[in-house]
C-alpha cells in the first residue's frame, strides 16, 4: 500500500466514481481502475462493490477512508514540519553574547532581526563571558557565540569578525578625574582599580595586558568584579575606576563617566561570531546570513 494509492482511493470516495476521481488526479481512468485493484489484491479484501450506476464503499472500505485520511493528513504534516525545519523556519538555536554587548546597537538589531524574521525559532541568548562561551561551543550547547578570540584560527569552530572594538576608562562621576580627565595613563599610576579575572574572558585579559606591558603600565588593583556589568558599578559605588571595552558606553549607568584615552583607543579588541564547524542545523546558517547583512 503506497501514499500514492491512498491518494487515489480518496478521490474515488469523495468524487463517486472512477471517471470523476481520474480528472481530480489528473491519471488515465484505466490506470487508476489497475491502481484500485492492486490495492485490494495488496490489503486482501474488496473496497468497493461494483454496480452500473456506479461504485459504493464495502465495510473495509469504509474503514480504510477514515484511516486514509488521518494517514494522509499525518503525512502532509510531517512534510510541512521537516520542510520548515530544513528551511530553518522552526527550531532551536542557542546564542552566547559577551555582557558587555547585550545593548550595543548593532547586537540588538541583530536579535531583532532573527526573532522577526524566524518568530518559529526558539531563540536563546545567553549572556555569557568570553571564556565560558568557547567552553560550550565546544561542548555543543551552545550553536553560536559572540566574543572575544585571539585569531580567526580555532579548532573546531568557524568564525566571522564582526567589529572592532577598544577600550576606555570609567570613572566615577564624583571623581575629579569626571571633570577633568587624565591625559595619558601615566596619570593613573597611583590610582585604585577595579579588575576582572583572568578566568572570566582569557583572550580579552591577555591582549589587555600585554598592551599595557608595551605602554609599561602596570594598574594598582584593589577590588575584583566578576564582569564588566560588576565591574561598571563597583565604580559607581566609588570603589575605584576601570578599564573597560568601549562597548559598555552603550548602555550608560548612572554614577559613571567614560573618559577615551588615545593609549586605550590603540588597543584593538576584535568581537567575533564563532560556531562548531560541524554544525549544520539551518537555523544557525540563517543567523549567519543575518549576520552579514548587520555587520556589513
Amino acid at each position: 500500500m503506497e501514499f500514492r494509492q491512498l491518494d487515489y482511493f480518496v478521490a474515488v470516495v469523495e468524487t463517486g466514481s472512477i471517471s470523476a476521481a481520474s480528472r481530480r488526479v489528473h491519471v488515465a481512468q484505466p490506470a487508476l481502475t489497475r491502481q484500485m485493484r492492486l490495492l485490494e489484491d495488496d490489503l486482501d479484501t474488496r473496497l468497493f462493490d461494483r454496480h452500473a450506476r456506479g461504485i459504493r464503499l464495502t465495510v473495509a472500505g469504509r474503514a480504510l477512508y477514515e484511516e486514509a485520511i488521518q494517514l494522509l493528513d499525518a503525512r502532509a504534516q510531517i512534510k510541512a514540519r521537516l520542510a520548515a525545519l530544513g528551511s530553518g523556519q522552526v527550531g532551536k538555536l542557542c546564542l552566547g553574547i559577551t555582557v558587555t554587548h547585550l545593548w550595543v546597537p548593532d547586537v540588538a538589531r541583530l536579535m531583532g532581526g532573527y526573532r522577526q524574521c524566524y518568530p518559529g525559532v526558539a531563540f536563546e541568548v545567553f549572556p555569557l563571558l568570553s571564556g565560558p562561551q568557547l567552553e560550550r561551543l565546544r561542548e555543543g550547547s551552545l550553536d553560536a557565540g559572540i566574543l572575544y578570540l585571539d585569531s580567526a584560527e580555532q579548532p573546531g569552530l568557524e568564525t566571522r569578525l564582526l567589529q572592532h572594538d577598544h577600550l576606555m576608562l570609567a570613572v566615577p562621576e564624583a571623581s575629579p578625574w569626571s571633570a577633568a580627565p587624565p591625559a595619558s595613563l601615566d596619570e593613573l599610576k597611583e590610582a585604585d582599580f577595579v579588575w576582572g579575572f583572568r578566568s572570566a574572558s582569557p583572550v580579552y585579559y591577555d591582549r589587555m595586558l600585554a598592551h599595557f606591558e608595551r605602554l609599561s603600565f602596570s594598574p594598582r588593583v584593589v577590588q575584583y568584579g566578576a564582569d564588566n556589568i560588576t565591574i561598571l558599578s563597583m565604580v559607581a559605588a566609588g570603589l575605584g575606576i576601570a578599564i573597560v571595552p568601549s562597548a559598555s558606553s552603550a548602555h550608560p549607568m548612572p554614577g559613571i563617566r567614560f573618559v577615551h584615552l588615545p593609549e586605550l583607543e590603540a588597543c584593538d579588541m576584535p568581537l567575533w561570531l564563532a560556531w562548531r564547524s560541524s554544525n549544520d542545523s539551518p537555523a544557525l546558517h540563517n543567523l549567519i546570513g543575518l549576520v552579514e547583512e548587520v555587520f556589513e
